[in-house]
């Protein structure tokens, strides 16, 4: 029980962090400080989780990481299970702190939906997504490998990978690579009138799902021809 509520805590504050963030300063195309501002955002938010929280649950907060580390063999059914539901749980619980501060704040929220993810249109999203998550996946698998020697840099890899992922990311489809940050907020934009990011939100669940399985296929392949060397 301890590892859900783990996940749960870690991703309410990913989602807290950085879509509270993205919320505040604005990702538009013509805002470049509000792009690097939420995608460190974002990337700390990692850090932080994987110091914190790394040695209870591993610090997963992300179904599609979880689903590639069941798939390379670090956790089973159950597990997978359970952390999916606690990590979107805890991002619905993160979302909806968001909006009651925005809304008892009086404050504008510059992403028009709390920090939801869009994109031109649903294929374009589910590559961008597929290409950004299997990066993500592979880069998380390899300094997470026991045969690697990262020691305590490890999260800060990780967490610096999703600032760069971000960086790219957020102006093609405001970066995802973690169906629960995505539902959340798509949801109860939803609830508030805004049903656009809600009309999207398939792609970003499918996306990092194909994205994370292929990254653990990737790596999986990889790791296993270097064993035979």
């Amino acid at each position: 029980m301890k590892k859900y509520v783990a996940e749960f805590i870690g991703t309410f504050i990913l989602v807290f962090i950085g879509c509270g963030t993205a919320m505040t300063v604005g990702c538009d195309a013509n805002n470049g400080c509000g792009y690097i501002l939420t995608a460190f955002a974002f990337g700390l938010a990692i850090v932080a989780m994987a110091y914190s929280l790394g040695n209870i649950s591993g610090g997963h907060v992300n179904p599609a990481v979880s689903l590639a580390v069941l798939i390379n063999g670090g956790m089973d059914a159950k597990d997978f299970v359970g952390y999916v539901v606690a990590q979107c749980l805890g991002a619905f619980a993160g979302s909806g702190l968001l909006a009651c501060i925005f809304g008892m704040g009086g404050l504008t929220d510059k992403t028009g939906g709390l920090g939801a993810n869009a994109a031109p249109n649903i294929p374009f999203a589910i590559v961008v997504e597929i290409v950004l998550t299997c990066i993500f996946i592979m880069t998380i698998l390899g300094v997470t490998s026991k045969k690697q020697s990262h020691g305590s840099f490890g999260g800060l890899v990780i967490g610096l990978t999703l600032v760069g992922i971000h960086i790219i990311g957020i102006g093609l489809t405001g970066t995802s690579v973690n169906p629960a940050r995505s539902l959340a907020p798509a949801v109860l934009a939803a609830a508030t009138g805004n049903a656009k990011p809600l009309s999207q939100l398939v792609a970003f669940i499918v996306g990092p799902f194909i994205g994370a399985a292929l990254g653990a296929f990737i790596y999986k392949t990889l790791e296993a021809d270097e064993k035979k060397k």
